[in-house]
């Protein structure tokens, strides 16, 4: 029987620590098989991400990225998410694209500050407005409960939107100073899609933990040299950031950094190298969002929606 995975009656069922025990548990299976498909039409962008890990199962994530649907009754980001079985091959889920794809994101970036962040954390700094910030308040929140947020946008209606989404229940403000506002973070996370780094590694002070998601190409960086250089640098996956995305393909290229200067990866939670070495580090880490973590969190969604 396939299982039709809805996003409002699932999430209720969802705990973002949950995802991420769920996720160091994917970690500790067989590395995966990854191949990823981009396309693009102009400013239309198709992406197909598929992953298969042996004894966990098959999974193929397709989204489309239509920006001239703004503003229109057309959603500018749609897809869909089909799960495998391991043993038999046959379809055994399709779940909401947007569900995997929150809870897939945000989950990425929490397991890692868990990890990297420092456990004091007290002020959060969100760079961006859109979407995935709504879903790092939650995963940040859950991960370090009395923490407050700081939402810098390059239009700054767009943070007053998200800020005034949420209640009481949320220690949230609108920043307009970036430099000032990284200056005073203690995790600085960047989801603007920017094709220039918006974030200088001069701002930041020791001790921050700088957590990277929006870029996605190759042609595409949110921070500067200077912050590749203060941190020490962790990715969810080697395989699919260092020669993929231009957070770490560009500045490697150009010789800033080289793909030795990238620690670890969630592969190597075990041995205990993916962590923080001193309280007065800056870490920085590259979400990459790989197919196989669509996979790992396709499969923690689908048992709780069955033991519903």
């Amino acid at each position: 029987m396939v299982e039709f995975v809805p996003f409002e009656e699932a999430e209720p069922r969802l705990d973002w620590i949950e995802l991420t025990d769920a996720l160091i548990e994917g970690h500790g299976s067989a590395k995966p098989e990854i191949k990823d498909l981009l396309l693009r039409r102009g400013k239309d962008t198709a992406l197909v991400r598929a992953a298969w890990i042996d004894q966990l199962g098959f999974a193929v994530k397709t989204g489309t990225l239509f920006p001239a649907n703004a503003g229109t009754e057309a959603a500018t980001v749609n897809g869909a998410m089909t799960t495998f079985n391991d043993r038999t091959g046959e379809l055994e889920a399709i779940i909401d694209f947007h569900l995997i794809t929150k809870w897939k994101t945000a989950g990425d970036s929490l397991l890692a500050a868990l990890r990297l962040a420092r456990p004091d954390t007290s002020r959060i700094l969100i760079v961006g407005a859109g979407t995935v910030a709504r879903s790092l308040v939650e995963a940040y929140s859950a991960g370090f409960p009395g923490a407050s947020f700081g939402i810098w946008n390059r239009t700054a209606r767009n943070a007053e939107r998200l800020v005034g989404a949420y209640d009481r229940g949320v220690d949230i403000d609108v920043v307009q100073d970036l430099e000032e506002a990284t200056a005073s973070a203690d995790i600085v996370t960047c989801a603007t899609g920017s094709v220039n780094p918006v974030l200088r590694g001069e701002w930041l002070k020791p001790g921050t933990h700088v957590d990277l998601i929006g870029a996605y190409r190759p042609d595409m960086r949110e921070a500067d040299d200077e912050a590749l250089r203060r941190s020490r640098i962790f990715v969810d996956s080697r395989d699919t950031t260092i020669n993929h995305i231009g957070d770490l393909k560009i500045p490697i290229e150009e010789g800033t950094i080289g793909e030795a200067d990238v620690l670890a990866d969630f592969y190597d939670m075990g041995d205990g190298s993916f962590a923080r070495d001193s309280e007065e580090e800056i870490t920085l880490f590259k979400n990459g969002g790989g197919a196989h973590l669509d996979l790992m969190t396709a499969k923690y969604i689908l048992a709780a929606w069955k033991r519903r």
